[in-house]
Formats: C-alpha cells, structure tokens, sequence
C-alpha cells in the first residue's frame, strides 16, 4: 500500500521528534548532539555575527547621532564664544580709544560721543557712522579720530546713524590755518606765525589749501589745523601737512596741495564733537 504525500509530510514532524526523543534516551547523546553543534557552529558564527554586526551598526548610528548632536552643541558654543570674544575685544578697543582720548585731554576740550564707522563711499568721500539724533547727534556735528584729527561733519542724521561727509569732499570748505617756515613778518594775515587760508576738498580724499596770499610763503612739510573763522569747526583740529606748492607768477594767491592725516580705508572709529 502505498502512503501519500500528505501523510508523509505530516508525520515527518513525528518522526523527527521520536529521533531526538531517542537520541536523548541513548548513550550516545552527546556524541550526536557534539556532532550536530560541530556541523552547525559555523553556520552559527556567521549569523551571530552577522546580528552582532547588525547590533553594532545600530549601536554605532545612535553613537554617531548623539556626536553629532555633541558637535552641534559644541560648534554653536564656539560661535557663541567667539562672538563674546568679539564683543570683548570691541569693548577693548573702545576703552583703549577712551584713555587715550583722555590722555590726550580731549574730554577737557570737548563733549564727545564714541561712534563705529558701518560703511563707507571711498569715491563720494561720504561714512557712516551707527549713531543718530536717539544718541543727541545733529547736522553739523564735527567728526574727528581719537588723535584730535578732523574727519568731517554729520550731514544727514536718522535716528539709528548718521552720514557724514569727509572735509575732502568737493563741497567741503572751512578755514584752515599753517605755520609756515620762511613767513612774511609783515603779512597782515599772519597772527603769531598763522598763515590763514581756505582749505577746500577736491573729491577721492583730496584737499587743497587756496587762496594763499602771495606775500606769505609756506613751504612742503608745513602743518595744516582748522581756525576758528567760520564757525564751522573748533580751532586747532588737524587737518593734514603741506605736500605740494601751486604758485603761478602775477596772481595774488596761489594754492598748495594738503595730505590728510586720515586715511578712509582704515578709519573705524571715530568721535562725535556735541560741544566745544
């Protein structure tokens, strides 16, 4: 009689149970079970690890994410720093500029006001600086660097900053005044070895001293400072130094070309004058 398939398949379960039952009950159990764990084991290594391998990557992702979390926390700390770094470093600065100022006794002479230059327009000879009417600025205000050097005057002022334009601008024009070295002694402009004139700005930080009558003399190297004609700015600012003579025959004045003592491209900080 032959068995079908179906018997087969569901006695195999059986028999295979009643084999390992037998095994159990005979003297020869371990031998076999020595013999199926020697057969097996590495099969059994390579999916152990295989799932130790699984396990671990996992592991080494959770690792990775917690580092880069780390790193996050670390990196927005370092920026943290260094923008405190920064701060501190202005502060420095503003405190070195302070003392100095100070030592320089400019606060015996004038009321003044700290300001950071936010842009400047190098070819309209125009900065700008963050401080405004909210910080008591007005049109007009002279602007000057830490060692008492004329820079300009505010000429537009919005609450949060000011624009000011530079003496070297082509509309810039105040009255200057210059020792000179071989002066007339009878020149009826000359007030102690002065030599009074009109500084004017010619554009791209250029400045011109005209209008130099013709009987005084004053020679490259001679020091360029603000007068108190005019009004617009306190007397005895620095201005810059004689760099080039312009004296043409039979005219009544001649002029002579001034090198500022301020240089845009380095300027930073400067000081807002309130009062003098």
């Amino acid at each position: 009689m032959r068995v079908s398939p179906k018997v087969k398949i569901a006695a195999t379960p059986f028999l295979i149970i009643i084999f390992f039952l037998i095994l159990n009950l005979t003297p020869f159990e371990k031998e076999v079970k020595n013999f199926f764990y020697l057969i097996s084991s590495p099969i059994q290594r390579i999916f152990w690890g295989a799932g130790s391998r699984v396990f671990g990557f996992f592991d080494f992702m959770v690792e990775m994410k917690h580092l880069t979390e780390e790193n996050e926390k670390l990196k927005l700390g370092k920026q943290e720093l260094l923008a405190e770094n920064f701060r501190l470093e202005e502060l420095r600065k503003e405190n070195e500029m302070l003392r100095e100022a100070l030592d320089m006794e400019l606060e015996k002479e004038f009321q003044l006001i700290l300001a950071r230059v936010t842009g400047k327009y190098i070819t309209q000879d125009y900065i700008l600086i963050d401080k405004g009417s909210r910080d008591g600025i007005s049109e007009g205000f002279p602007v000057i660097t830490q060692e008492k050097v004329l820079i300009g005057r505010a000429v537009k002022v919005y609450r949060n900053f000011s624009e000011v334009i530079l003496i070297s601008h082509p509309k810039s024009s105040f009255d200057g005044k210059t020792f000179s070295r071989n002066r007339s002694d009878n020149s009826d402009n000359r007030t102690d070895g002065e030599i009074l004139a009109m500084v004017k700005g010619k554009g791209n930080s250029g400045l011109i001293f005209d209008l130099i009558p013709r009987e005084e003399e004053i020679t490259e190297g001679d020091l360029v400072v603000t007068s108190a004609l005019g009004g617009i700015y306190p007397s005895g600012l620095l201005v810059g130094e004689i760099s080039q003579v312009e004296k043409a025959d039979l005219e009544p004045f001649y002029r002579a070309e001034i090198s500022p003592f301020f240089n845009i491209g380095e300027l930073e900080k400067v000081f807002i004058v309130l009062n003098y």
